[in-house]
């Protein structure tokens, strides 16, 4: 990654928060794939008996995918911050 070797320190927090908001952007997507309540419609239609149950992926899955991409954060975030062998 010798791109990032040439940024300065302030230029490498921009590289790292980015990074961090388009995992969150993807997180936001994959734990809402296939949930009913995600597009504005909750549940029930009013003047009728019927009950939708909420769809979408099971909790723990959602756990797993948001842990997975906080990890995948902190590894990038270290080797983006991590000093330059030029530094050393």
């Amino acid at each position: 990654m010798r791109w990032i070797d040439g940024l300065s320190k302030s230029q490498r927090v921009v590289v790292v928060v980015a990074f961090g908001l388009a995992l969150g952007t993807l997180g936001s997507y994959l734990v809402d794939i296939g949930n009913s309540l995600a597009s504005g419609w909750y549940a029930y239609s009013p003047l009728t008996n019927s009950l939708y149950a909420p769809t979408g992926l099971h909790p723990w899955l959602r756990l797993i995918i948001w842990l997975v991409l906080i990890a995948a954060w902190a590894l990038g975030s270290i080797r983006v911050l991590r000093p330059s062998a030029d530094a050393a």
